[in-house]
């Protein structure tokens, strides 16, 4: 397994779809696409939609082959999972997705204030030791909304954790965010095929083992707009 990961590392490298943590935050050397993604890696103005925690790229790369007209970039800390998302879009040659491998609390170094017109956050560990940790925690949000549009950010969450899903309902009233559909079984109504028609490995999983799915789409604000930090 040890020598899969490090050539799994090495091939990185080569991919010219991955950004890497290292060439940038941890050294303190500004992101050349910070607020350029569109004109200088896409090369179009279409939205750019970010998947945090994206593992794989399972559900990154489901969602760009549908909609070529939107970009889309999944995020993650771990390099051996992205490297099976880079490899599969460059072999599928989508031109529309990308991945960074960074911490996800240090997103504000590479978007810029609106730059990101939604956030999908799919199957998140529900941390049930530690809120500050919770990818949909007031403190995390606070990070996303400094790359959302001022007043239109949106956030969805899906999610098989019982916990993480009550937990956002219930935090979303004293943290302002609108709830703008919840649907606590997705494969109990009809529901949106993007919700449906899309299982990562993980899904997957949690499905045979008779777990239920449930999905919240949120409007937390954005860029401009006062965040809460916890």
């Amino acid at each position: 397994m040890a020598k899969h990961k490090l050539a799994r590392f090495a091939e990185n490298e080569t991919f010219g779809n991955l950004f890497q943590h290292t060439n940038y935050d941890r050294q303190g050397i500004p992101f050349p696409l910070k607020g350029q993604w569109g004109r200088d890696y896409f090369h179009n103005d279409n939205p750019i939609v970010v998947e945090l925690g994206c593992g794989k790229g399972d559900y990154t790369l489901a969602l760009a082959r549908r909609n070529p007209d939107v970009n889309y970039i999944g995020v993650d800390r771990k390099g051996a999972r992205l490297w099976r998302g880079c490899k599969d879009a460059l072999e599928e040659g989508l031109t529309n997705v990308a991945f960074l491998r960074i911490s996800i609390d240090n997103i504000g170094y590479y978007f810029a204030s609106g730059e990101v017109s939604e956030i999908w956050v799919t199957f998140p560990d529900p941390q049930p030791k530690s809120e500050r940790r919770r990818l949909v925690s007031p403190r995390f949000v606070g990070f996303y909304r400094g790359v959302l549009p001022a007043g239109g950010g949106i956030l969805n969450l899906k999610t098989d954790s019982r916990m993480l899903y009550a937990y956002v309902l219930e935090t979303a009233p004293a943290e302002g965010w609108q709830v703008l559909e919840n649907v606590e079984d997705v494969y109990a109504q009809p529901c949106a095929d993007i919700l449906t028609g899309i299982q990562t490995f993980y899904e997957k999983m949690w499905l045979a083992e008779g777990r239920t799915i449930s999905y919240v789409r949120l409007a937390v604000g954005g860029a401009g707009e006062a965040s809460k930090q916890k």
